[in-house]
């Protein structure tokens, strides 16, 4: 009897999902466990495995089709493969042995009896990149439990020449006629250039991020003040300690970690920035879960650091480069990316010298970080350079005071510029 592949509950906020890619065909033979098929939702991507050995029989919605959680994908039925062996044995009853997933290939001519490929743990993004630039993912080394798309992308860069190539024999001048009068713009020697436009369906993921958006210009009252922040003394501070903190530690001392302490020192002072509306009611919360953005090839995610008021600054430096390799492998989970009571985006890291950051909602305060620049400042009477970054808080002004909002970026000024003061507070 066929058995139903159906779209899995892949956490308790995600209703849909949009069918990225079947992985199988019709009539394709899978093991128990395979991945069929990739799912696109608005947080992360999943692979749907086989739920039993067998041969696809049906596929009900195809690439690129919205479903909801629940939904019949489509049915395995019997096959090879499909009987009493179970997971992990395939036809000829080898243990361990399944068909082989994309980006894999097999060898031997048509029709040849061959042993299916071990099929290779690989993200969603891994698969799809193996697959376009033909590449086996058995061949991939990895650090990690899975392939992810940079590893993929690491195995086809192409490598440093070895040589440099022989300067070419000196040719003689030769006189050249002057350049022709260019066309008008759009136009082409014989008439009008190519002009194409594209047309590209949003992912589930970017089409949720721009009607969040939206709807967090539409409900809250968005403010944005400013300050600069004088980055000295972190700076040097850094410079002092990097070598003994990345010996022990194993991961650089960043920026970030200044900011997210400094931060939660300013929220225990300032609490209603920590809070989020229900209602006619403001809930402040007593713990500080800090949201970090971070980039990803679909846009920007915010995983969040868990009571990061009891986390170290080596801890916090560790979480946001797990974060980040996880965003770039597109791995990040559900827990990862749930909750939050306040956010900080940096900017800066794309040049930013200035921006407006837009809140993450129901949260109402959301610090923005931007590029350290040498900007001349008035120091002791006289006119110095100084590493300066400018800061942004962008607040709701429903439950959070402009003064408020100005005194706790104050605050976090204060609390930067003398990283003393900040570790006692922490």
């Amino acid at each position: 009897m066929p058995v139903n592949i159906v779209v899995p509950e892949v956490g308790e906020s995600i209703v849909d999902a949009r069918v990225a890619k079947w992985l199988k065909k019709a009539g394709d033979t899978v093991a128990a466990g395979e991945p069929v098929v990739e799912l696109e939702t608005d947080k992360v991507d999943v692979e749907v495995a086989a739920p039993r050995a067998g041969v696809i029989a049906t596929i009900a919605h195809g690439d690129g089709a919205d479903v909801k959680i629940g939904d019949v994908l489509g049915t395995i039925g019997e096959g090879p493969g499909a009987g009493a062996g179970g997971p992990g044995v395939n036809s000829t009853g080898g243990p361990g042995a399944v068909a082989g997933g994309p980006g894999e290939k097999s060898t031997g001519s048509p029709g040849e009896m061959r042993s299916p490929a071990v099929a290779v743990p690989a993200t969603p993004s891994a698969r799809k990149t193996a697959r376009e630039k033909d590449v086996e993912l058995a061949t991939i080394k990895v650090n990690g439990p899975r392939v992810t798309k940079a590893d993929v992308e690491r195995s086809v860069a192409p490598a440093p020449a070895s040589a440099a190539a022989p300067a070419p024999a000196s040719i003689p001048a030769v006189p050249r006629a002057p350049n022709p009068p260019s066309p008008p713009r759009g136009y082409g020697e014989t008439g009008p250039t190519n002009r194409s436009e594209e047309r590209i369906r949003m992912s589930k993921r970017r089409a949720t991020i721009a009607r969040r958006l939206v709807e967090a210009q539409q409900t809250a009252a968005m403010l944005t003040t400013f300050n600069e922040v004088d980055m000295s003394a972190v700076m040097s501070l850094r410079e002092r300690r990097k070598e003994s903190f990345k010996a022990k530690h194993g991961v650089s001392l960043g920026i970030a970690s200044f900011f997210v302490k400094a931060a939660i020192a300013a929220l225990r002072e300032f609490p209603r920035l920590n809070a989020e509306i229900q209602g006619d009611e403001m809930v402040l919360k007593h713990y500080y879960d800090i949201g970090v953005a971070v980039g990803a090839a679909e846009g920007l995610v915010v995983p969040v650091l868990r009571d990061a008021d009891r986390m170290s600054f080596a801890e916090i430096e560790m979480g946001i480069r797990e974060f980040a390799k996880k965003a770039e492998g597109n791995t990040l989970t559900i827990d990862d990316l749930r909750g939050g009571t306040f956010s900080i985006t940096n900017g800066g890291v794309f040049g930013s010298l200035m921006s407006t950051p837009i809140l993450n909602p129901p949260q109402v305060g959301i610090l923005g970080l931007h590029a350290i620049k040498e900007r001349p400042v008035g120091a002791g009477g006289q006119v110095v350079l100084r590493p300066m970054m400018y800061t942004a808080l962008t607040y709701d002004h429903r439950i959070v005071d402009g003064s408020e909002a100005v005194r706790f970026l104050v605050r976090v000024k204060e609390l930067v510029e003398d990283p003393g003061v900040l570790l006692v507070e922490s």
